[in-house]
């Protein structure tokens, strides 16, 4: 299977489906975007904070990627959950380069409503603009609409588009 990456705004289901789908293969890993992100312990600055958030996600998109080519080179398969902005994509499309992006979309006020589901690390004002900031997404592969899809129905859908990609890649 190829890379699979995993995009989207808060509350989307990014870490649930990418963990998931992992979980379900024989030999695979997992990559947590802001497991990474959250290994900078003292400067740390978040996207929205100007050049120095962007390039720490940038810089979390590279060290995503090698990690990533060192588990995909060693025989496992790889899911990926990150907030992906155009930068970071292309970072991903040169280092990743049979990676398949997928954006998940919702609304808002869907977004919120996942979200009084679990913990919450954001303030209304960045759950709103991280939103805001992924309403239109940079050239992924595929963009699937979840509103209204549970969770199981949004695994089948993410599921099937990433068999069906890796199948065509072949």
């Amino acid at each position: 299977m190829r890379p699979l990456i995993i995009s989207g705004g808060p509350a989307v289901g990014k870490t649930i489906c990418g963990r998931a789908l992992a979980v379900e293969r024989e030999r695979a890993a997992f990559v947590d975007a802001d497991d990474i992100r959250q290994l900078v312990v003292a400067g740390d600055e978040t996207l929205w904070s100007g050049v120095e958030g962007e390039s720490q996600l940038i810089l979390a998109a590279k060290n995503i990627a090698a990690m990533g080519r060192n588990f995909v080179r060693v025989g496992f398969e790889l899911t990926i959950a990150d907030f992906v902005t155009a930068d970071s994509l292309t970072v991903y499309r040169a280092e990743l380069p049979d990676c398949f992006v997928v954006h998940l979309r919702i609304s808002l006020d869907g977004a919120r409503e996942r979200a009084g589901t679990r913990k919450v690390y954001l303030t209304d004002g960045e759950f709103e603009l991280l939103h805001e900031m992924i309403a239109t997404p940079p050239a992924v592969d595929l963009v699937i609409d979840v509103e209204g899809l549970t969770q199981k129905e949004q695994l089948a859908v993410i599921r099937n588009a990433w068999s069906n990609a890796s199948d065509k890649s072949r």
